[in-house]
């Protein structure tokens, strides 16, 4: 049997290091696109900058639910599960699409989307893992007896 003990705090760990390197990641492309836009604007495009705005508001959310998680609370572990999980797919799609950024800044995506592809992983076995592996349903904290 797998000693869970050991376990969650390491991922505990890991996905805190997934998320914050998501987050330093987003303000260096915002510090990058800010000086390139002032030396070589063709290296930017009105996407990246829309881009990069919405990765920042996420960079500031993921810390803040990371925050909760490291509390114990499932729902801030299901919002960090969920918001990455949407950050995996749209930065994935994004990516591949020629010339929708520059190729620096898809190279960016990618490396965040496996960054959060990692954090589902780690997400899903910090929930496993507390769960004690039970496949149950999470159930809010609401008390009304529904399942969320």
């Amino acid at each position: 049997m797998v000693n869970n003990s050991r376990l969650v705090p390491l991922a505990h760990l890991w996905l805190r290091r997934a998320i914050l390197g998501y987050s330093a990641i987003a303000v260096v492309t915002v510090v990058v696109l800010a000086i390139l836009q002032a030396t070589a604007p063709r290296f930017t495009s009105t996407d990246a900058w829309v881009h990069a705005a919405i990765v920042a508001v996420f960079a500031l959310v993921l810390p803040l639910r990371l925050a909760g998680v490291r509390s114990g609370s499932r729902p801030a572990l299901r919002a960090v599960g969920i918001i990455s999980g949407v950050l995996v797919a749209v930065n994935a799609v994004e990516a591949s699409i020629p010339g929708f950024v520059p190729v620096w800044m898809q190279v960016e995506m990618v490396v965040i989307a496996l960054l959060m592809l990692a954090s589902v992983g780690l997400v899903v076995a910090i929930a496993l893992a507390e769960n004690n592996g039970a496949r149950e349903p999470i159930r809010s904290t609401a008390g009304d007896g529904v399942v969320h």
